[in-house]
C-alpha cells in the first residue's frame, strides 16, 4: 500500500467505528487490529509482531494547534524507533510487549470536538486529520540513531533489551535540539498552541517557521476529511 491508500484505509476504519480509540495496529494485509486484540493474537501467534507495519493513534481533541501540528502534542517517535531497533520499554509500552522490526509507519487520525480559534474565526467542527509519518525519516531527522547510540552505549550490542530510565535520557535530548526554526521541541509546541488557542497574533512569522521546520523533519501526509461528506477538505 502506498501513503494514499494507507490514509484512505484509515479513514474507512474511523467511518465504520472500527478504529479503537488510542492504540490499533496496522498489518501488512491491511487489517487493522486494535491493542488488546494484538496482545490476544500475540499470545496465540507471536510472529504476528512482524506483520506490523503502522501503528494508529486515534484521538479526539478540542485545541487547534493539535489538528495542525498533531506530533508536536504526541510524541510516538522516539519509541516507535526503538521498538523497530529491536527494544522494549516495559514501563510505557505503547506498542506492545514485542519487538516490531517491520513498523513502517506511525498514523495520527485525530477528530475534532467543536474548536474556537480565535485566529481564523471559525469552528474547525466535522474534521479528521490523518497525518502519516515515516518512522526512519522522522527519526534521522530528529538525530535519534545518535542519541540512542551516546544514550545506550553497550547495550546496542545485545538484543532484547528492556529500555526504562534511558527512555527518559533519549527523549530529553530529542526535545531538547533547537530544530524548529531554532526552538526546541517543548517550545515550538507552547507558541503554536499560543497561537492557535490563545490568540496571540504576534506569533504568526514563528508559527510560520515552525510549520515549515515541522514539515522539513517529519515530512508528513496528510489529509482533512469532513466528516459529514468524507471528501477531503481544507482545514
Amino acid at each position: 500500500m502506498d501513503e494514499y491508500q494507507i490514509v484512505e484505509l484509515v479513514k474507512d476504519r474511523y467511518r465504520t467505528g472500527s478504529l479503537e480509540a488510542f492504540r490499533n495496529f496496522l498489518l501488512n494485509d491491511t487489517t487493522i487490529i486494535s491493542y488488546e486484540s494484538y496482545k490476544h493474537s500475540y499470545e496465540h501467534n507471536p510472529s504476528i509482531s512482524k506483520q506490523v507495519t503502522g501503528w494508529v493513534y486515534d484521538h479526539i481533541i478540542k485545541f487547534g494547534f493539535a489538528l495542525e501540528f498533531p506530533i508536536l502534542q504526541w510524541n510516538f517517535i522516539s519509541y516507535a524507533y526503538l521498538y523497530k531497533k529491536g527494544y522494549l520499554i516495559r514501563e510505557y509500552g505503547p506498542f506492545g510487549t514485542s519487538q516490531l522490526p517491520n513498523l513502517k509507519y506511525i498514523i495520527y487520525c485525530i477528530m475534532s470536538l467543536i474548536v474556537h480559534t480565535g485566529i481564523t474565526a471559525y469552528e474547525l467542527q466535522d474534521r479528521l486529520v490523518i497525518e502519516l509519518v515515516d518512522v526512519d525519516v522522522a527519526a534521522n531527522n530528529l538525530n535519534l540513531p545518535k542519541i540512542v547510540s551516546s544514550v545506550l552505549g553497550p547495550k546496542l550490542l545485545t538484543k532484547n533489551n528492556m529500555i526504562e530510565n534511558e527512555i527518559h535520557d533519549i527523549d530529553k535530548q530529542m526535545r531538547s535540539q533547537k530544530l524548529f526554526a531554532d526552538h526546541t521541541w517543548d517550545d515550538a509546541w507552547r507558541i503554536v498552541r499560543l497561537y492557535f488557542d490563545e490568540k496571540d497574533r504576534d506569533l504568526s512569522k514563528e508559527v510560520f517557521k515552525i510549520l515549515q521546520a515541522y514539515e522539513r523533519i517529519f515530512r508528513p501526509y496528510r489529509v482533512v476529511y469532513n466528516t459529514k461528506t468524507w471528501q477531503p477538505v481544507l482545514l
